[in-house]
């Protein structure tokens, strides 16, 4: 009995290890990822339904994009960047003509808040600051 105990705990350690090594690898369905990114867009910008459905589209071919430059970058880091890079900057570029003049302020605030906090974690929404 107590070896069946210790083997369960065992696994369980091994499987809570494995997760949390694996950061924010699975994200989810580009789908779901779009979901996620339009609903915090509405929630900074306060989208219309209309600006709300373009946007999610925009999101669902980016996060498509970007899930197949992953794939085909390989171990070519400095590629993907500048691929991944060029994919957002022309999402951006198609939100920012969807939104209006008060909204495009409230997006470029944001954008900055995101960039400052990608700063701060080392560039990569997975890295966390050291902690000393």
């Amino acid at each position: 009995m107590k070896k069946l105990l210790i083997i369960c705990g065992l696994l369980f350690s091994a499987v809570t290890f494995a997760n949390a090594q694996g950061g924010n690898r699975n994200m989810g369905t580009p789908e779901e990822r779009a979901a996620k990114m339009t609903a915090k867009l509405t929630e900074k910008l306060t989208l219309t339904a209309d600006q709300q459905t373009k946007v999610k589209a925009i999101f669902v071919d980016q996060n498509t994009k970007m899930s197949k430059v992953r794939e085909e970058a390989g171990e070519d880091r400095k590629a993907m960047r500048e691929k991944m890079m060029a994919s957002m900057k022309d999402s951006n570029d198609q939100i920012n003509g969807l939104l209006t003049e008060d909204q495009k302020k409230a997006f470029t605030a944001y954008q900055e808040e995101r960039k400052a906090a990608m700063q701060k974690r080392g560039g990569r929404p997975g890295n966390r600051p050291a902690q000393n």
